[in-house]
């Protein structure tokens, strides 16, 4: 007599399964292994190197933040040569070589902008206008005096159309800018001198308007009518 067929269970179905996948699962990996064992050990020297970078940029930016608070004394003083190479003599590292060394970090970036105030200072405006240029930082006022000392730096060469354009750019970047109005009064100014009057009456006016306690808004009527003209 036959014995009726025995009921599987969903139990053991699902445990079936698990049992196939399991070794496919372990098929899989036998035929893969130097690749799933190259990719694991990849990840684990992606990660080692991300943590050893950021552990050099931490160190990098204390390095250069102590670096360049040893040599701003001779910045504010105005001892532009002494601040942009160096003291030798009293181990004091120059804006250029901190620059140079740690330009990528939050300081270093810093020292990019003290850098490039020097060499205006000392009418170098070429390489003033590189690091002007080259300044990274999160905080808008710096960013904005950065970019205003670009247009200073076309104003200076007469680059009129640049100089207006930076100007500008930097008068809108932060509303917080105790330079805002001189800012927007030189784009206007440049403006002018690139013979862009309707432009300038423009910028003239906003300064009028939005910054009329302002030093350069005293005699600000005169600058629009002679946009004006």
């Amino acid at each position: 007599m036959l014995k009726p067929k025995k009921k599987i269970s969903k139990k053991e179905i699902k445990e079936d399964k698990l049992v196939t996948t399991y070794f496919e699962a372990t098929t899989w990996y036998e035929t893969n292994k130097k690749i799933v064992n190259g990719v694991l050990v990849g990840v684990v020297i992606l990660a080692i190197v991300v943590v050893a970078y950021m552990n050099n940029v931490n160190s990098n930016n204390q390095k250069a933040n102590t670096e360049l608070g040893k040599v701003i004394s001779y910045y504010d003083q105005g001892k532009f040569d002494v601040a942009i190479s160096g003291n030798l003599q009293e181990n004091v590292r120059g804006l250029q070589s901190i620059v140079d060394d740690y330009g990528s970090t939050n300081a270093g970036e810093l020292a990019k902008f003290y850098l490039a105030n020097a060499y205006f200072a000392q009418n170098d405006y070429d390489k003033a206008l590189k690091y002007f240029l080259d300044v990274s930082v999160k905080d808008d006022m710096i960013t904005a005096s950065a970019i205003a000392g670009a247009g200073a730096c076309y104003d200076a060469k007469n680059d009129y159309e640049k100089a207006a354009s930076a100007y500008e750019k930097a008068a809108f970047k932060s509303t917080k800018d105790v330079n805002a109005a001189e800012n927007m009064f030189h784009a206007a100014r440049n403006y002018l001198s690139a013979g862009n009057k309707e432009k300038a009456a423009e910028l003239f006016k906003k300064v009028k308007k939005e910054f009329p306690t302002s030093i350069v808004a005293r005699e600000i009527d005169r600058w629009i009518a002679q946009a004006s003209v």
